[in-house]
């Protein structure tokens, strides 16, 4: 397939591991906004989680065009059960970016219901969807 193919695959890979680190990190720091009780300390880590926010978005647009590149013009994947499947997480992944940015309006706007405990059962969710999709890709069982 050649070297085009070999970047793209390079770069998906590289801001699909940095968009996941940061939906790793962000429902880190919603546990500690649920517990804070200082007003300072609150608005730091309320900043914290909007950078980090816009920047996993911004990293979230080339990632999802770059994948979309490997399957439709190189054919990886193409009509093969695991890559459905792959799409259909894909697809629950950004509904869980979706729901952290929900979830960063309720803090900015002072409506959070949820405990620091449920954020951090919240936390996991991208790590199952993470090994999920990796094994679907590397053992491709389908």
């Amino acid at each position: 397939m050649g070297n085009a193919y070999l970047w793209t695959k390079t770069f998906h890979i590289v801001l699909i591991t940095s968009w996941f680190a940061g939906l790793f990190y962000l429902p880190r720091i919603f546990v500690n906004l649920a517990s804070e009780t200082d007003p300072t300390a609150y608005e730091r880590l309320l900043g914290m989680a909007g950078r980090l926010y816009r920047f996993i978005t911004i990293l979230m647009i080339p990632a999802l065009i770059l994948g979309l590149l490997l399957w439709f013009y190189f054919g990886i994947g193409a009509g093969m059960v695991w890559m459905n499947l792959k799409f259909f997480f894909v697809l629950i992944i950004l509904g869980y970016h979706h729901a952290c940015g929900k979830l960063l309006k309720q803090f900015r706007l002072r409506t959070n219901t949820h405990s620091h405990q449920w954020y951090r059962w919240f936390n996991e969710a991208p790590v199952i969807l993470l090994i999920i999709v990796v094994a679907l890709v590397v053992i491709k069982p389908f």
